[in-house]
């Protein structure tokens, strides 16, 4: 596996991370702990060493999940997580809304740190922009943090460029993790940019449309209630039937190179800059290997340019979020 560096920091990973949500939260049906544990290990095995994770999951389970199945190779991984929601320790319930004070930032990094197993969080991401605190403020939290050797790195999910700008010039940013894909292309309108700029890498979630540019979703596919994607307009069918021409791309291309639609999916995210680091998640280890392949699949300037000049004739049906968590993102 390829290795890349998140901007200016001293942060290397794999070409290709690993995200994790899914093994224990928001897709049905949710996998057997065991063969999440066995996936991860795999992962590593497979050289991936980048894993994303957040207290939100589960809540708490998922980190609890990667605490245990990275601790026997604790020392060639990096663990991302994530602060900023207001969860019940006790019930292990979300009890609804951001909160980025200070020290709910300091007690949240303790507890990641207790179930992830770890001396120091890798890479902390603010998860969500708080509108109550100042961006200063929770970029200081963090450094204080990091000043007392609790976490390397930090970093923002899903802000906008303005916020990205103030909290670097308190605490170096050293990764962004935002929604980029070809079908949510929003971070190339000022993100990316003010990226460059400043040296910060980019890491994208999602990745892979939530499965749909995999070819695997079709309008007639259907989703359990508690499956995120039963909530998303744009996987409602009528959008999912008008959106399947951005897979058809995918799968021409893909019958071009001898690839498979994700992995061009995936290739085409690195092709955009060399900091970019996308995290597909899954719970499946031949779905793990289809997009580790990508990391190896390299895309000419002439069919870089041909899916260019094909995916902007192709209008994205549908938004990305229900409006109660649209409301919660680009601040």
């Amino acid at each position: 596996m390829q290795t890349r560096k998140l901007g200016n920091s001293n942060l290397a990973v794999s070409a290709i991370g690993l995200g994790c949500m899914g093994m224990s939260y928001q897709y049905e049906p949710i996998p057997d702990r065991r063969e999440m544990i066995a996936l991860l290990r795999a992962a590593v095995e497979r050289g991936v060493t980048f894993f994303d994770t957040a207290e939100l999951y589960g809540p708490f389970a998922n980190e609890e999940l990667v605490g245990e199945a990275l601790a026997p190779v604790r020392d060639q991984v990096i663990i991302a997580t994530k602060f900023g929601f207001n969860l019940d320790p006790i019930a292990r319930t979300n009890l609804g809304g951001v909160n980025s004070q200070p020290a709910h930032i300091k007690r949240a990094a303790e507890a990641s740190l207790k179930r992830l197993n770890v001396d120091a969080i890798d890479l902390l991401y603010q998860h969500r922009v708080d509108p109550a605190v100042p961006i200063e403020e929770v970029a200081g939290a963090v450094q204080e943090l990091i000043q007392a050797g609790k976490v390397r790195h930090f970093g923002l999910s899903e802000p906008s460029a303005q916020t990205i700008r103030r909290a670097h010039a308190v605490q170096a940013v050293a990764a962004v993790q935002s929604e980029y894909s070809l079908w949510w292309r929003q971070p190339e309108e000022t993100v990316l940019a003010t990226l460059e700029e400043l040296g910060i890498g980019f890491v994208p979630f999602s990745p892979l449309g939530r499965g749909f540019l995999t070819g695997k979703i079709d309008s007639s596919t259907t989703f359990g209630e508690s499956d995120l994607r039963s909530r998303i307009p744009r996987f409602a069918p009528e959008n999912r039937a008008a959106n399947q021409a951005l897979v058809d791309l995918l799968s021409r291309i893909a019958r071009q190179k001898r690839a498979t639609p994700s992995q061009i999916a995936l290739a085409w995210l690195l092709a955009q800059r060399p900091w970019i680091v996308p995290i597909p998640g899954t719970t499946k280890l031949s779905r793990l290997e289809e997009n580790i392949g990508a990391a190896a699949l390299e895309l000419s300037a002439d069919e870089l340019r041909e899916m260019e000049d094909a995916a902007a004739a192709i209008p994205v049906q549908g938004a990305r979020y229900p409006a109660e968590l649209e409301s919660l993102t680009g601040l």
